[in-house]
């Protein structure tokens, strides 16, 4: 990942004058104490509900070494980071992993991976045993050469029972064979057949369908895009550009399994769907009171995401359409829903599917570094964190999504009648056919729903992230 995060310590001290420990005492944290002390630096600084958290006051340690002490008493750097964030009924993603490697990987699509993209749901009627299935099947997989397939369910893996104590352990291993299983009509159970598949590293396309599709008048375009991952913009717009040169009429955006990326590629996406708004104000980003304040006096044009018609300088494929069908599901996260809510307010939006998650805020990758960016990282080790610094919210101000975004027509995936991604046929795309021509039928699912649990994105906390590729510009030049 080429993020290099600007902001540096300095300028915040002289701008706002900190009164933290690093203003009284020029102690360096002893280099057992670096991981902790980076954890509690890079949080102080830029984590959202900073304020809410009295160990990270400006004022709560006079100096380094009282720092120290308090640091000691966390001896693991993840305990430390969970006990400075605030109730996780508020703070639902922040994140720290022990290898920026993987983090770094996982938010552009590459991770250690079989190719299977599940959901897991809980057994009818336990509140403890899960059973898997099948999404879809990522391209150039292992899973891609073996016999399974969307809508295939799995309840073990290597013989044993998932469940919400072992699925993370079970998952995680590079290779294992996943025990089978059928719905009875009364519960989920073993159906005697498996698959054996091994993870290895691969960057997965996000664009997973585009194709357009003839119905009458209409040349409806249907792109099923599964990450926001700017690594695959250029081939993004390349997918427009194809769309546009078919004349399609209309747009089907299917964000069902997409649990979001980058914000800059939600930018793109926005600009590539309309065309007519370049230079306006897509999203605004809001910091906590020290960034923000620092901004709104300074360069307030720093925390606006507006419309484009590059990237780089290649031009944008734009549709310049009025109205939009998007698909989605509870997996539906992110980058996903601030394309949504971002897009309200210049056009008409047509959500198909169920509630999304809710996850209005973002994050940054921190690093121990001066300016906890990405140059000159501590070589002492790997840590780095992906906390959420930024509420984002719409040209309008309106950002308040935290229980998801309601779609405009509700209809549930049901495993039973999943049907195939990209059929007209399939139940959420059919829908959406249907109102653009005119009918309006909703296909009503059919066979059991399920309490839904998690997904294989959500798993390790690292593809669900709404993030930006740098923070806003503006900081270094005051250094100057």
């Amino acid at each position: 990942m080429k993020a290099t995060y600007k902001f540096a310590i300095l300028l915040f001290l002289v701008v706002f004058s900190f009164q933290g420990c690093q203003d009284n005492d020029d102690t360096a944290a002893p280099i057992s104490l670096e991981v902790q002390d980076f954890i509690w630096k890079g949080l102080n600084q830029y984590y959202l509900w900073q304020a809410d958290v009295p160990n990270l006051s400006d004022d709560r340690f006079a100096t380094q070494d009282a720092l120290n002490t308090f640091l000691r008493g966390y001896p693991v750097p993840e305990d430390l980071f969970d006990a400075l964030r605030v109730d996780k009924s508020i703070d639902r993603f922040s994140w720290i992993v022990d290898d920026y490697l993987e983090l770094e990987g996982a938010l552009q699509g590459t991770t250690k991976n079989d190719g299977v993209d599940f959901g897991l749901s809980y057994k009818p009627g336990s509140t403890t045993e899960l059973f898997g299935y099948v999404r879809y099947i990522i391209a150039n997989s292992d899973a891609s050469n073996k016999a399974i397939k969307r809508g295939d369910m799995f309840t073990a893996v290597n013989g044993t029972q998932l469940t919400v104590s072992n699925y993370q352990s079970l998952l995680a291993a590079d290779s294992y064979t996943l025990n089978l299983a059928d719905y009875n009509g009364t519960t989920v159970i073993a159906n005697g057949k498996s698959v054996s598949l091994t993870k290895t590293v691969l960057s997965e396309n996000p664009i997973l369908i585009n194709k357009v599709i003839v119905n009458g008048s209409h040349k409806i375009a249907y792109l099923m895009y599964n990450g926001f991952y700017a690594d695959f913009d250029t081939k993004l717009n390349e997918a427009f550009g194809d769309l546009k040169s078919q004349g399609v009429t209309d747009l089907v955006l299917d964000l069902r399994y997409n649990s979001g990326g980058s914000v800059l590629t939600a930018t793109r996406l926005a600009s590539m769907i309309t065309g007519q708004y370049t230079g306006k104000v897509f999203a605004k980003q809001q910091w906590n009171s020290k960034i923000n304040s620092y901004f709104e006096a300074n360069n307030p044009e720093a925390l606006k995401n507006n419309f484009t018609d590059k990237i780089g300088t290649t031009p944008i494929n734009s549709l310049n359409l009025t109205k939009i069908y998007i698909l989605t599901t509870q997996s539906s996260a992110s980058a996903s829903e601030l394309v949504i809510n971002g897009l309200k307010p210049y056009m008409n939006v047509v959500q198909i599917g169920d509630v999304t998650t809710g996850k209005n805020v973002g994050s940054v990758t921190l690093y121990d570094s001066p300016t906890f960016g990405d140059e000159n990282r501590n070589p002492n080790h790997r840590y780095a964190m992906q906390p959420i610094v930024l509420k984002i919210v719409n040209s309008e101000g309106f950002g308040d999504y935290f229980n998801g975004l309601t779609p405009t027509f509700l209809q549930k995936e049901t495993v039973s009648s999943f049907g195939i991604l990209g059929d007209p046929s399939e139940p959420l795309l059919n829908t959406a056919i249907n109102k653009i021509t005119g009918t309006g039928k909703i296909i009503r699912q059919t066979g059991k729903e399920f309490n839904y649990f998690k997904d294989a994105k959500s798993l390790d906390g690292l593809q669900n992230q709404m993030y930006l590729e740098q923070a806003p510009e503006g900081i270094l030049k005051a250094l100057e």
